[in-house]
């Protein structure tokens, strides 16, 4: 067949993609993959050139094929192409198993890091170890009977972890909220306000309707006075998905216990104790061990100060609190200790002007120009795409920036590879990111362009930082180019190294400008804002350990006999580092797509390990000036343009002359003051 998922060579056709073609071309494109498998094999003698090489290019272009189809069931959700994209899945794991478990494929490899090592560069080399491991992992070594069951497993966790984040799209889409008397507004931002009340007008309704998407939820239980609203709101979000939830077709109970004794029995077929294990092979980390005293050491330094906080806190609000309670008054006293509010700083920071300061950061720290290209096909209105240019003007990476909320799209920010960096031969394609998040978007009326909070600033810096290593990657080889080939406790460096300049008072000036007046932040709010950067660090690093602890111990201590035993161990998890204990309702891990269907399974402390490695890593640029052109050059060409063709460690030490330090991470979060305090 002839499709345009198949003979598009430039940035994806978003809009001439039917859904029903998806399944026929990935089939085609896989049995013709196969056919040039077959062929590279059956050479004499295998080469980096005959045989590394043209692998590289045929899973490049499945990558490229398969990521608008991908992107799309993630950005615009329907029915039909949620039938389609879960028809390849299966498919697509078929192929990457076969690969891995290809025994005439791994000798192949060997043999070209046995015979050519001396002759092939360090990115070369990488790529060649590390898929010498990846087919150990893939179980290249097991019986004929034992490839099968690990073909069969793969395939089933592809199916599972699909449901599961269909089934929180699905929780999250179904539940929405009618108010019919204005007092349960109160405390609301009026933007917020105004999209409820467009959401009613649009169904016909009276009075306000809201859904359960991020900006709705985070604002009501930030904002809403209305203890009543906030308890709701909080019910529906922490029990999507579960048992608890107002849908028990959408219950990922079962699911949640099906990933993880899959994930189990893989691990144990190819050599681990458990899934932990096995996940920690790819990554910086050497064991369960070093990962579960990193997340202690960081608990000492933290539990501590979160329990002063939260005390604090009860004084201040002069009650016991709620769950639901927690950020009505910790942005109540926010407000009162730093006289600040998040949600009246929104009018400093228009949507536009954040990209444009974001881009002058990029621009100053690495030379390159970041213009908009308005003649690519989008696959929605809102999508904006960029390219980044080198300084003589040459092109060095593009990127799709989607913004804003809006129904059928996945929750949460993130970036992801649209296109990978190759040049092998006389084939040539630059790096493309998908840039995402969940903002309020604009006013509908189109008067007013989306604000944010400095926190979604944050955020936007967070994934622009992912999309940079992405993008200004100088390897060729796709396996080891970008973020590919990134230890995934390293994968994070990057982007929260970003996160820094969203709070410099060097940077706040240029993605600053009043939606009205054009003036910048005003220096009195500046001074606020930098001061409440350490607000309840306490609190919030001990919930990302408890998420870190509760994802390593329950792919860790996984016993088939007594099952996942997920709120089991999250109850110990909490008594153990938490210092505010949810209700007996809160079915959190059910929606916690980042381990049951993401890719940080037995990998969620990677935020917090690669925290350290950002906070080290940016005080050297605060040693020296955070535009220092020579520093950030050896940034770029340590991190940045490495992508993943060299040991992380190794990486890391180049940059910064010796190995990380917790010190940075500490000095930055204010918790070394506070735990002496």
């Amino acid at each position: 067949m002839t499709c345009t998922l198949l003979t598009f060579t430039g940035l994806p056709p978003f809009n001439h993609i039917p859904a029903s073609e998806i399944e026929p071309a990935i089939r085609q494109l896989l049995d013709e993959s196969r056919a040039q498998l077959q062929q590279i094999l059956a050479q004499p003698l295998a080469t980096w050139d005959n045989t590394i090489a043209p692998l590289e290019q045929i899973q490049h272009r499945i990558s490229r094929t398969w990521s608008p189809v991908g992107h799309l069931n993630g950005v615009m959700n329907s029915d039909e192409l949620r039938v389609a994209y879960n028809a390849c899945l299966p498919l697509l794991s078929a192929w990457h198993t076969e690969l891995g478990q290809n025994e005439g494929l791994f000798k192949a490899y060997e043999l070209v890091r046995q015979n050519e090592a001396g002759s092939l560069n360090g990115a070369q080399l990488k790529l060649l170890d590390n898929a010498l491991r990846d087919f150990r992992l893939s179980g290249v070594a097991l019986s004929a009977e034992k490839k099968v069951r690990y073909k069969e497993i793969m395939e089933q966790l592809t199916k599972v972890q699909a449901k599961f984040d269909e089934n929180v799209l699905d929780a999250t889409n179904a539940w929405s909220r009618h108010v019919s008397n204005e007092i349960e507004l109160q405390g609301l931002p009026a933007p917020i306000i105004a999209r409820a009340r467009a959401a009613a007008e649009a169904k016909e309704q009276a009075g306000w309707l809201f859904t359960l998407d991020a900006p709705n939820y985070m604002a009501v239980l930030s904002h809403g006075v209305n203890e009543q609203l906030r308890r709701e709101f909080y019910q529906a979000w922490v029990t999507r998905a579960s048992d608890q939830g107002s849908n028990s077709q959408w219950d990922n109970t079962d699911l949640i216990e099906q990933i993880m004794r899959l994930r189990h029995e893989l691990a144990q077929l190819v050599g681990f104790d458990n899934y932990a294990s096995y996940s920690l092979a790819t990554k910086m980390a050497s064991s369960v061990l070093e990962v579960n005293d990193f997340l202690k050491h960081l608990a000492s330094h933290s539990r501590q100060a979160a329990q002063r906080e939260l005390d604090e806190l009860k004084a201040f609000a002069g009650r016991e609190l709620n769950s639901w309670d927690v950020g009505y008054y910790s942005e109540r006293m926010k407000q009162q200790r730093f006289d600040l509010s998040e949600e009246a700083l929104r009018p400093y920071f228009p949507a536009p002007q954040v990209l444009l300061g974001l881009f002058a950061v990029a621009t100053r720290l690495y030379g390159v120009r970041i213009v908009e290209r308005l003649d690519v096909e989008k696959y929605h209105a809102d999508v904006q795409f960029f390219d980044i240019l080198n300084a003589d003007g040459t092109r060095r990476g593009s990127f799709y920036v989607d913004l804003y909320a809006r129904p059928k799209k996945r929750g949460g920010a993130w970036m992801d590879d649209c296109v990978g960096r190759m040049q092998i031969g006389g084939t040539s394609y630059l790096p493309v990111a998908y840039l995402v998040c969940n903002f309020m978007p604009p006013a509908a009326d189109g008067s007013k362009p989306a604000l944010l909070t400095h926190s979604e600033v944050v955020t936007m810096f967070h994934e622009f930082g992912h999309g940079l290593h992405h993008m200004l990657t100088r390897v060729d080889y796709p396996g080891v180019s970008g973020i590919n080939g990134v230890p995934w406790d390293a994968v994070e460096l990057p982007s929260q190294f970003m996160e820094n300049f969203a709070w410099r008072p060097e940077v706040l000036p240029l993605i600053s400008k009043h939606v009205e007046s054009g003036e910048p932040l005003p220096a009195a709010e500046l001074e606020r804002l930098l001061a409440s950067r350490t607000f309840q660090s306490g609190l919030q690093t001990v919930r990302q350990l408890e998420f870190a602890l509760l994802d390593l111990r329950v792919h860790a201590e996984y016993d088939q006999a007594r099952g996942a035993r997920v709120l089991e161990i999250l109850d110990e998890v909490r008594a153990q580092v938490a210092v505010i204990r949810p209700p007996a309702f809160n079915r959190f891990p059910h929606s916690f797509s980042h381990i049951f269907s993401g890719g940080y399974a037995a990998g969620y402390y990677s935020y917090k390990w690669a925290e350290v490695l950002a906070a080290d890593a940016f005080s050297a640029f605060e040693e020296q000036g955070i535009f220092d052109e020579n520093t950030a050059g050896r940034f770029a060409s340590a991190i940045l343009e490495k992508g993943g063709s060299r040991d992380a460690m190794e990486a890391f030490i180049e940059f910064r002359g010796r190995k990380p330090e917790i010190e940075p991470l500490l000095r930055q979060l204010g918790l070394i003051n506070k735990v002496a305090a």
